[in-house]
């Protein structure tokens, strides 16, 4: 069985490493501009990226990507959230939803 999910490189970085790299090159700004200011930079972003999914080469949509990590970083960072542990809190013993690794939950619903 093959998969189309990226192979992990040399160069990954974990989301803790991350959002500290995000902090250490932006928090001054990032806190005078605040969670609203810094919430509609994110959501220009995804604009982007939902353009480049209709569009975008290979390139943007990854730059995309990316871009949008960050200010989702930047704003876990202006509200004091450690994104590495609240992702570990809600989806470290698997879905939320139904409680399984491999999620069996209906597809109509979300998660």
């Amino acid at each position: 069985m093959t998969s189309d999910a990226p192979q992990p490189t040399s160069q990954d970085v974990s989301l803790t490493d991350f959002q500290a790299k995000i902090r250490d090159m932006y928090y001054e700004k990032d806190v005078q501009r605040g969670v609203d200011g810094t919430f509609m930079w994110l959501m220009e972003e995804v604009g982007e990226l939902a353009s480049a999914l209709r569009q975008g080469s290979r390139e943007e949509l990854a730059a995309e990507f990316a871009d949008v990590l960050a200010w989702l970083a930047t704003i876990a960072n202006v509200a004091g959230i450690d994104l590495g542990q609240a992702i570990s809190d809600k989806y470290g013993s698997g879905c939320p939803g139904c409680g399984r690794l491999v999620c069996t939950c209906p597809m109509q619903e979300k998660p």
